[in-house]
């Protein structure tokens, strides 16, 4: 049971987090249209990248057993969908097919970096 909080709780709040502010209503951080824009749509890559690690960890927490990449993929292209879905139902949001192609830009690049560099990441396993 402790194995299970320890590696699958974390990619479930962060879930949670990245549902908790899609439900805020859209905020500006400058007066430039295109500066919001590349700021939050970093902001997207950087959260989805976050969470196709938390997902990987958990579904490789067992030293010697085959890596698994496809099903973290799955799930957090999926939460990516579902999310953006979500925020269609948000006053002063939007869903849009384009921002789940930007989280999985994020879901790829953290892909990239685990596939390339694993020995790295299996030290933090």
């Amino acid at each position: 049971m402790k194995k299970i909080i320890n590696y699958w709780l974390p990619p479930i709040i962060w879930m949670f987090l990245i549902f908790i502010l899609s439900s805020r209503q859209s905020i500006s951080v400058a007066d430039r249209y295109i500066i919001n824009f590349l700021l939050f749509k970093l902001l997207h890559i950087i959260e989805y990248a976050i969470l196709y690690l938390l997902v990987f960890r958990a579904f490789n927490n067992k030293k010697g057993k085959k890596i698994h990449y496809l099903m973290p993929f799955i799930i957090s292209f999926s939460y990516a969908a579902i999310d953006e879905i979500h925020q269609s139902f948000v006053p002063t949001r939007e869903g849009k097919i384009r921002d789940v192609l930007i989280d999985t830009i994020g879901i790829v690049l953290m892909y990239s970096y685990i596939k390339n560099h694993l020995n790295v990441v299996r030290k933090y396993l």
